[in-house]
């Protein structure tokens, strides 16, 4: 016979399937299979249909394309014979899913099949009604499922149910057809059907709030006495697993219990005596029976309140916690995590227990038990928890330091008695596991020992000490480098000793060595920038050691990152020429505000506070403001509101006054504030960079492209003694002077209207086409108003069409704006669009006006948006 006919046995092509040597001589033999059978199809060769389709879903089931036989799977369904429809059914099942539109033509021969004598055949129909059924499938055959719920033979009753819950969780509306039905299948003796009834009445209380009030109410007693009798049934082989009768139904039972007693007290009170025997009867020495007590455990839980239940369902958990299996530890501590919201004091008899699970071997185990463990700490036990997960944090693996520390300092933080028992905890954390630690957290550190004024002294002496053993932990370093920086003089001098504190013998010289070690030990650039400035502020303390510092800082001027060149350049020139400021210059940081520290990390207030002077904060809008800026107060967004009127509607006022992040504000004549240095010595003296008209007037002295010796030369005129003299007469000291003092005015003609005070006028925006002009009025009996007139002038060879100009201010100040001109806009400066606008400033005198713009118009038919943010109005607005 031709190996490849359709009269091949299935046995035979598998056998030449399974003897080939490579992937291309398998297709090969698949390929002339397949040609075979769709011969055999084009033939309507009956002989052998059933065979062809057995051989289908063997190459389905290899992964090979088989969508040619769907339809031979509907032929054989439609055969009377038993051997052909169970072919033809379990073709269905496999090949086809409730997504193929074909499976539409089997409905009708389901149909007859569920309604069909012969038992078996109906079986087969249920079968895979239960495995494809599809919406429409299900109101259509739902009448004759919900029929055979009630058939003579168990097996059909069963099936029936279980395709039931297929039916219910397709179209939920038809829950309510299967109550009854369902609630006779739980007086069943036979447990496969009440296996099948219990799993139905749960999916049906899922879905339908009806149902789940009927069960509650008219099943719950039989419920509980059929648990009953399970627990209490003799030895039976048939339903015996490991001596326990039919851990199955148990499990079943539980869950629909647990269902039925959730949010209803009296449902709970009926099983609350059968819980408490299924807890106290079950055997836990078999993996059976600890699912029981496991499902038994979770369904207490769940139920309404029973203090002495839950008791005893922690105390299962906490016998499961002692057992070898790592599986059962791992269910244990999944639940304790839920026991945990509901009875806290019965979890915590427990916590010896869950503290060796932290070291377990497992992973899995030590990161769910240190969750837990992490739960569990309050006032009462944070020291002797602290204490064991600390020494576990020495001797644990590595990977497992980074999981440990992240729970260790959050628990220390929250639940600390005294600063310095924070303090210490926090340092042996440093010393054992520092380079796993959070920056937010070593932050959060420096922020308390700034306002322990009275631990300074042995907070400096105790980092000494520490970095001395653990000068690898590259977090514990910058601590003590940055108190080295601060309380230096402390560490020396021994001052601020506390009671029982040992002294200790420390140089001015072996002070400066480890911040030198550790700035040639650790190359990452935080690090050495704060060994930079700890030395800048050594050299002001420690007069004896000023020339060996001043060579270390020399040694980086050289440096390859520009950041620590920049640094080492400005601070050596502080430690080589300005020693009469340098002193000021270097002055011990204040005390952090910690509450507000606090508050920010845990996200309860949107401004970022600064750990430094100069550092920017982050305001809700997005706009970066300095601490140490002259323009900290000018939007005073954290506390004014903003109204937007526009001359168009203003759809988009919120994208109108939020600031982008992303968004690019550094057009010519929009005149933001820039972004200020990190740089200490600028941060110190409160300089920032001038607006954008200006900026050609002063160096930049943080450009890496300006040199060095600008810096240098401004800095010089600054503190020489002539410097008033200096800055009245030169382009540099006046751009000086207007960021001490303010945004200077821009150089414009004069404007006067209305017999109104003098006042000059700005451009207020200009791109490279586009030029924006205030010209500003006042009338002398309302200083508070101002009269603005906007001109615009185009300056490109295009016409601009659909001309709007909208604007928005800050709470404080009142806008109103009058119709434009025109909407259409010349070219090449051939006219101006001009537009009238009335501000009233309610804080005149106190806060400066401002304003973002955004101007949109159509150029060649396409949409141009320009926004800017306007700064540099005049002082007397």
């Amino acid at each position: 016979m031709n190996p490849f006919s359709s009269g091949t046995r299935l046995r035979d092509m598998i056998r030449a399937i399974r003897s080939c040597k490579t992937a291309a001589e398998e297709r090969a033999v698949v390929r002339k299979e397949c040609a075979a059978i769709r011969a055999a199809i084009s033939e309507n060769d009956q002989d052998y249909s059933h065979r062809n389709l057995a051989k289908l879903m063997f190459i389905h089931m290899l992964g090979y394309p088989t969508h040619f036989g769907q339809m031979e799977c509907l032929k054989l369904i439609a055969s009377p014979g038993f051997p052909e429809k169970r072919i033809g059914y379990l073709g269905l099942m496999l090949l086809l899913d409730e997504r193929q539109e074909v499976l539409m033509l089997v409905t009708n021969s389901i149909k007859q099949d569920l309604n069909h004598t012969n038992q078996y055949i109906a079986g087969l129909a249920l079968c895979a009604l239960g495995n494809i059924c599809s919406a429409e499938m299900a109101r259509d055959l739902a009448p004759e499922v919900e029929r055979l719920l009630q058939f003579r033979d168990p097996n059909i009753r069963k099936k029936a149910a279980l395709c039931s819950i297929r039916i219910i969780k397709k179209v939920p509306d038809l829950a309510e057809n299967f109550v009854n039905p369902a609630a006779a299948l739980l007086k069943e003796k036979h447990h496969g059907v009440l296996l099948t009834g219990v799993q139905l009445c749960t999916d049906l209380c899922k879905v339908s709030k009806e149902a789940l009030e009927y069960f509650r109410k008219k099943c719950t007693d039989g419920l509980v006495k059929v648990l009953k009798d399970v627990v209490n049934s003799p030895y039976a082989p048939e339903y015996d697993v490991s001596g326990i009768a039919d851990p199955f139904l148990h499990i079943r039972l539980l869950r629909l219990l647990c269902v039925l007693g959730q949010g209803a007290a009296d449902a709970s009170d009926t099983m609350n005596d059968i819980l408490a025997q299924v807890a106290t009867k079950t055997e836990s020495n078999k993996n059976a029976g600890n699912a029981i007590l496991y499902e038994c455990v979770a369904t207490i839980m769940s139920i309404e309140d029973n203090g002495g239940l839950r008791v005893l369902a922690v105390n299962i958990l906490g016998k499961f916690l002692s057992s070898r299996d790592n599986n059962i530890r791992y269910v244990a501590l999944n639940m304790l995590m839920k026991a945990i919201a509901l009875d806290s004091q019965a979890v915590q008899r427990h916590r010896t227990t869950l503290l060796e699970c932290v070291k377990d071997s497992d992973a899995s185990i030590r990161k769910r038990a240190l969750d837990l463990v992490y739960l569990l700490v309050n006032e009462s036990n944070v020291k002797s928890l602290t204490k064991e997960l600390i020494d576990y944090l020495e001797v644990c693996e590595s990977e497992f330091k980074g999981d440990l520390t992240a729970k260790i300092c959050p628990i220390v933080e929250k639940f600390s008695p005294e600063k310095i028992w924070y303090i210490d905890q926090m340092l042996k954390v440093l010393s054992v596991a520092g380079n796993y630690v959070k920056d937010e957290v070593w932050h959060a550190l420096i922020v308390v020992i700034t306002n322990a004024s009275n631990l300074h002294g042995y907070t400096v002496r105790s980092l000494y000490r520490a970095v001395q053993t653990a000068g690898e932990q590259e977090t514990l370093v910058r601590v003590a480098v940055w108190c080295i920086g601060e309380y230096g003089e402390m560490l020396v001098n021994n001052a601020g000793m506390l009671d029982g504190e040992d002294p200790i013998t420390v140089t001015e010289s072996e002070a400066v060595d480890v911040v030198e070690i550790a700035i040639s030990r650790h190359l990452d650039l935080p690090t050495r920038a704060m060994c930079l400035i700890a030395l800048l502020k050594l050299s002001s303390r420690f007069s004896s050691c000023s020339q060996r510092i001043s060579n270390i800082v020399l040694h980086y001027k050289g440096s390859l990152v520009l950041e620590l060149q920049q640094r080492a350049i400005e601070f050596n020139s502080i430690i080589e020429k300005h020693h009469n400021i340098r002193s000021v210059l270097v002055e011990r940081m204040p005390a952090l505000d910690e509450a507000t520290y606090s508050s920010r990390r845990a996200g309860s207030v949107p401004a970022a506070v600064s750990t430094s002077q100069g550092a920017p904060l982050n305001l809700p809008n997005g706009v970066a403001k300095h601490t140490s800026s002259p323009l900290v107060d000018l939007l005073d967004l954290t506390s004014d509101d903003v109204t937007a009127p526009s001359s168009s509607g203003g759809d988009f006022l919120q994208d109108l006054l939020g600031v982008d992040p992303s968004l690019d504000l550094s057009q010519p004549g929009t005149n933001q504030t820039q972004k200020s240095s990190n740089d200490v010595l600028l941060d110190l003296l409160s300089i920032g960079t001038p607006p954008a008209q200006s900026s050609s007037s002063m160096p930049d002295l943080l450009s890496p492209s300006q040199d060095n010796k600008n810096s240098l030369d401004v800095l010089d005129t600054l503190t020489s003694p002539s410097a008033p003299s200096a800055q009245a007469s030169s382009p540099v000291g006046s751009s000086m002077m207007d960021l001490l003092d303010g945004f200077g005015a821009s150089s414009s003609v004069p404007v006067v209207e209305n017999n109104g005070p003098t006042l000059p006028s700005i451009v207020a925006f200009e791109s490279s086409s586009l030029r924006v002009t205030f010209n500003f009025s006042k009338q002398p009996e309302n200083p508070q108003t101002a009269l603005i007139e906007a001109q615009f002038i185009n300056r490109s060879p295009d016409i601009y069409s659909n001309f709007t100009f909208q604007a928005a201010v800050p709470k404080f100040l009142q806008l109103h704006l009058d119709p434009a001109s025109s909407d259409t806009l010349s070219a090449s400066g051939n006219g101006s669009i001009t537009q009238k606008l009335r501000v009233t400033n309610s804080l005149h005198g106190k806060k400066s006006l401002v304003m973002r713009i955004r101007i949109s118009y159509k150029m060649n038919d396409k949409d141009i948006l320009e926004e800017g943010q306007i700064n540099n109005f005049p002082r007397d607005l």
